[in-house]
C-alpha cells in the first residue's frame, strides 16, 4: 500500500487546528460538505471517529451518509485518523 503526500504530511505533526480538507481522502467537496455540516476541522472528524469507537465499518457509514464519500474516500481517511491516533495518542 503507497502513502499519498497528503497522508505523509498530515502525519508529520500533531492535530493542532488543520482543516478538515487535510485529511487523506477529504477533497475540496467533500471538505466543504464536512464543514456545511459543523466538522470544519479535522480534530472535530477526529472526534467523530472517536465516538464511533474507532470502528471502521460504523466511521464509513457515517462518512458516507454525512458527505457522500466513496469507499475509498472513506478508507483512506478512516485510515489517515487509525494511523494518526496511534502515533500521537
Amino acid at each position: 500500500m503507497t502513502t499519498s503526500k497528503k497522508r505523509r504530511d498530515f502525519m508529520a505533526e500533531p492535530m493542532g487546528e488543520k482543516p478538515v480538507g487535510s485529511l487523506a481522502g477529504t477533497r475540496e467537496v467533500l471538505g466543504k460538505k464536512l464543514e456545511d455540516k459543523g466538522f470544519n476541522k479535522a480534530y472535530v472528524v477526529l472526534g467523530q471517529f472517536l465516538v464511533l469507537r474507532k470502528d471502521g465499518d460504523l466511521f464509513w457509514e457515517w462518512l458516507k451518509d454525512t458527505c457522500g464519500a466513496n469507499a475509498t474516500q472513506s478508507r483512506d481517511g478512516f485510515d489517515c485518523l487509525q494511523e494518526w491516533y496511534d502515533a500521537f495518542l
